[in-house]
């Protein structure tokens, strides 16, 4: 497996794969669950969750506020998705052209907080057109 080095973008320390206990507790529902934590948490509170096959980190290191801002991103996105106006393939292509990306950038966990509300706007404002449309 090829060795990770990420620096934490707050403090400047050096984030480490870590069990998901280590920020959770016993709260968590899956056991084998990994996070890049950084070296200071818990005075310094960014962490990113890893990919279970292969272990690399998801997206970037988040501190509280980006984490949440990135979850209302994809509740914004999801109930677009239920709403049955795309799927949720076709909702990451929209962003992805939305936004200009390459695919591979097109994943709200590397969004940053700026980019996360531009989310929530364009999903509500696609929304309410689909609505007046129809």
């Amino acid at each position: 497996m090829k060795r990770i080095n990420i620096k934490c973008p707050y403090c400047g320390s050096r984030a480490y794969l870590r069990p998901a206990s280590v920020v959770y507790g016993d709260h968590t529902d899956d056991t084998g669950a990994k996070l890049y934590v950084c070296a200071r948490y818990p005075v310094c509170d960014a962490y990113v969750a890893a990919h279970k096959d292969t272990l690399l980190p998801m997206g970037t290191l988040a501190d509280r506020n980006l984490r949440r801002k990135r979850m209302e991103a994809h509740s914004a996105l999801k109930r677009l998705v239920a709403s049955g106006l795309m799927t949720r393939k076709q909702a990451y292509r929209w962003l992805q052209t939305q936004f200009g990306l390459p695919e591979p950038e097109a994943h709200i966990a590397k969004f940053s907080e700026l980019r996360c509300q531009k989310v929530i706007d364009l999903c509500r404002a696609f929304s309410r057109a689909q609505a007046r449309a129809a």
